[in-house]
This record gives C-alpha cells, sequence and structure tokens, in this order.
C-alpha cells in the first residue's frame, strides 16, 4: 500500500511539472542569470533568445527552443541536472547573476562578452566546477577574497581581459586542483603572491598590469609557462624560480623593471626553451660552467636592457638555440667567429643553426666576420648588425641594414680601444 501512495506521489508531481525532467533549481538559476542580460543585446536568432521556460530546458535541446548554451548530462533519480553553460563570443551584455545555483555544473564559460559588474563569491555554490572563464568581459572590482572558497573542482581560472583592479589575492593558494590560472590584461596591482601550494599548477599569466614589487620566492613546482610580461617588476630573478620549476619551459618577463645579472642557471635549466626577458635593466650576463652544452634553449630574447661587456660566446655554442636577439644593449667587442659558423653553416645531426640573429644596436666593431658574406638575402636567415660601430657594414649587405652604423666619436667615447 506505501508503495502504491508513492507513486502516485510521483505520477502527481510530474504532471504538475508538465513532465519535467530538468531540476527545479537549475531551472530557476538558468531563469536568474538571463534576467541580467540586456533584451537589447540578445538579438533574434541569438542563443539566449532561443530560451523559452514555457518548455522544459534539458528536454528541448535538439528543438528550436534552448537551441545552444547548456548541457545536461547528469540524471539522478529521473531529474536532468545542468553541467554546463557556454556563451563564448555572443556579445552580450549585463551584469552576473548574483546567486548561482547549479551545484552540478561542470563548465561555465561566458567568454567574449559585455558583462559588467563584480566576480560573484557565490560561484562558491557551484561545487563541481571545473572550468571557470569570464575572459574578455567588463568587469570590474577587485578578485574577491572569496575565490579561495571557490570549489576544489576548479582545473582552470580565466579571468584576463577586464578591468579588474587591487591584488591577486592569496587565498589562490586554496585552489589545490587549479591547473591553469590566466589574469592578463587587466589594471591588477600590488606585489605578486606567493602560490607555491597550487602544486598541479602548470600554466599562469599575468601579463599587461600594473603588479610592482620583487617576484616571490616560491612558485608551484610544476609550472610550465610563466608570463608576467609588462608590469612594473624590480630586482633580480629569484634562483628558486629556476631551482624548483624544474618542468619550466616559457618564461617571459619582459617590459618590466628588473635588473642586476642574469644567473647562469637561466641558460642550463633542464627544460626551458624559451626566455624572453626584453625591456628590463639587466646588466650583465654570467657564463654558464659548461658553456650551455646541455641546454634546451631555442629562443632567447635579451634585447632593449643595459647589458655591458662582449657578446655572451656561450650562446653560440647551445645546440639547439636558433633564434638569439641582444639588439639595442651595450654590447662590445667582436663577433663570435661561432655566431657567424652558427648561421650559415651546415650544422651537425641534433645541432640547431641560427635562423634569427638580431645584434642590431650596439657598439660592436672589427671586421665582418667572413662567413656572413657568404650570405645573400632570401638565405632564410634574418640576420641585423645596423647601428653598430662594425667596420665596411654598408647598407648594400642585407644583414647591415636596417640602420647605419654609428659615428666613430661615438664609438670611441663608449669603447677607446676602438681602432
Amino acid at each position: 500500500m506505501a508503495s502504491f501512495f508513492l507513486l502516485l506521489i510521483v505520477f502527481m508531481v510530474l504532471c504538475f511539472h508538465g513532465h519535467s525532467i530538468t531540476h527545479w533549481e537549475d531551472v530557476q538559476a538558468l531563469k536568474q542569470f538571463i534576467n541580467g542580460v540586456h533584451s537589447d543585446s540578445m538579438a533574434p536568432g541569438s542563443c539566449l533568445a532561443s530560451w523559452d521556460f514555457s518548455v522544459d530546458p534539458c528536454d528541448s535541446l535538439s528543438g528550436d527552443k534552448f537551441t545552444c548554451g547548456i548541457r545536461c548530462d547528469v540524471v539522478i533519480s529521473g531529474v536532468t541536472r545542468v553541467t554546463e553553460l557556454t556563451l563564448d563570443q555572443a556579445g552580450y551584455t549585463g551584469s552576473l547573476a548574483s546567486s548561482w545555483n547549479l551545484p552540478y555544473l561542470q563548465t561555465l564559460d561566458l567568454t567574449n562578452n559585455y558583462f559588467t559588474g563584480s566576480i560573484p563569491g557565490s560561484f562558491s555554490r557551484l561545487t563541481r566546477l571545473q572550468r571557470l572563464s569570464l575572459s574578455s568581459n567588463s568587469l570590474n572590482g577587485s578578485i574577491p577574497d572569496s575565490v579561495g572558497a571557490f570549489p576544489d573542482s576548479l582545473e582552470e581560472l580565466l579571468l584576463d581581459n577586464n578591468n579588474l583592479q587591487g591584488p591577486i589575492p592569496p587565498t589562490f593558494n586554496s585552489l589545490t586542483s587549479l591547473k591553469r590560472l590566466e589574469l592578463q590584461g587587466n589594471r591588477l596591482s600590488g606585489e605578486f603572491p606567493e602560490l607555491s601550494q597550487l602544486s598541479n599548477l602548470y600554466f599562469l599569466d599575468a601579463s599587461n598590469n600594473a603588479i610592482s614589487g620583487e617576484l616571490p620566492s616560491t612558485y608551484p613546482g610544476n609550472l610550465i609557462e610563466l608570463t608576467v610580461r609588462n608590469n612594473s617588476l624590480q630586482g633580480n630573478i629569484p634562483a628558486s624560480l629556476l631551482n624548483n620549476s624544474v618542468y619550466l619551459q616559457v618564461l617571459d618577463l619582459s617590459y618590466n623593471n628588473l635588473t642586476g645579472t642574469l644567473q647562469p642557471e637561466l641558460f642550463t635549466h633542464p627544460s626551458l626553451e624559451q626566455l624572453v626577458l626584453a625591456y628590463n635593466r639587466f646588466r650583465w650576463v654570467q657564463v654558464p660552467g659548461n658553456w650551455g652544452r646541455n641546454s634546451e634553449l631555442i629562443a632567447v630574447d635579451l634585447s632593449n636592457n643595459d647589458i655591458h661587456g662582449f657578446l655572451p660566446g656561450f650562446l653560440g655554442w647551445m645546440p639547439k638555440l636558433s633564434a638569439l636577439s641582444l639588439e639595442n644593449n651595450k654590447f662590445s667587442g667582436m663577433i663570435p667567429t661561432q655566431y657567424a659558423l652558427k648561421a650559415v653553416t651546415a650544422s651537425p645531426a641534433g645541432v640547431a643553426p641560427f635562423e634569427r640573429l638580431l645584434l642590431g644596436g650596439n657598439y660592436l666593431f672589427g671586421l665582418i666576420p667572413g662567413p656572413f658574406l657568404q650570405l645573400k638575402s632570401g638565405s632564410g636567415v634574418t640576420i641585423r648588425l645596423g647601428d653598430n660601430c662594425l667596420y665596411e657594414c654598408p647598407q648594400s649587405f642585407y644583414f647591415c641594414g636596417g640602420g647605419v652604423q654609428k659615428s666613430l666619436v661615438e664609438c670611441k667615447t663608449f669603447s677607446p680601444v676602438i681602432p
């Protein structure tokens, strides 16, 4: 008898809801979201314009209503839960709902819209969320400290290209499953926090902000790419970054105010392939003990610093280095023969030739290395030697183009040893 009444109650509930299969809380949450979107940004035929709550959302995805934007993959006791909400490049305006109650949501992607306002702290209710992308909107205010209460399941957090301000909260350390963090293209300020607790983080980009102070002393051990270009960082690169991040492949700290000596660990790191430190104020390069013969570096850009001394000869011995830019520094002396040989000579197996060698804007003197004279325009090798103190480097040589040589007076003023 009890079973009969239970079945009767279930039947009445289904009838009352019009055979709805979407959980009523999910329906309410979707309604609250669309209520925050300006109606004039929902053009006829657009994704949100197809949402019609006179029918069941999860039961109408293959029809002409609810044609896009949501996915329903989880069914519990005959009731379906929303697992994905994606409105990428839809151009919608409005504010994000203040209350989010989609507990089975795994992906929330609102990239490339015009949403304004602050980041809702109620994202912490999305207990199964794995990917949150709010990239390229007009969100403002600070990143709330409650970001630390976001679900432990979160693996990707993309907040880039908004108008977010204030410091990067250290509460990010609570997101222990986080693998990718993108904060670039905002107005974030203050010092960069230590995020060493994010043991799974492999990608971190905080470029194009107003971050100041020195780089932190500890980093996630699994970092593969670290990019903090175009900020106001000071000091030098901490040795712990290179010693602890043994999987690091890309390091881009260009367009900052970093100073000091470039330590040899930069050129002997076991996995580093791309090193970009252009537009800083580094002054010296320290030679590694093994001359970088075991280096994994493919591209090095040290241009537009204040680096003095002779050209680092060891860079010509690196087996995989194919792109080197040392332009606009204070290098002097002669061009190492090894540089020229690496640019024009067929390299043995496992050794990459120079495809790009940019040495312009220094105080290099002497004759052009003989191997360069074998090169012709269109040879596939980009070389720039202009704006130096080289003897007989006319613009008719394609690798001397891009600027005439400095005057003899300027060259002798900088380096009296020039003959």
